[in-house]
């Protein structure tokens, strides 16, 4: 038997650096080099995007996601390579943001 993908995910337009899936809810998050992060369903349905604070937003404080985590109830962590924390809903909306100046791995 030949193993074939179960969905194939689309909708970023660079190169994917992390992803998370939180097999509870059935989501799949990625975050691309040049932002933003989607949610997507198990079965290949794009459901949200993560839009990082848009007081950041812009061509020199691009958000690059570095580090994706998804909890079972339902809250993503999301680290950005400018040292920046957000939390987000899986509904899309943003809980918290938190700065560091420590390096995350």
């Amino acid at each position: 038997d030949f193993a074939t993908p179960r969905a194939i995910l689309t909708g970023h337009d660079y190169e994917i650096t992390c992803a998370t899936i939180c097999a509870e809810l059935g989501l799949v998050i990625s975050g691309s080099k040049e932002g933003p992060c989607l949610i997507h369903s198990m079965n290949g349905d794009l459901l949200r995007t993560l839009e990082g604070p848009e007081t950041l937003e812009g061509p020199e404080n691009c958000l690059r996601p570095k580090l994706i985590q998804a909890s079972r109830e339902g809250h993503c962590v999301i680290y950005y390579e400018n040292g920046l924390f957000c939390v987000f809903s899986v509904n899309g909306r943003l809980q918290a943001t938190m700065k560091t100046d420590d390096k995350i791995k």
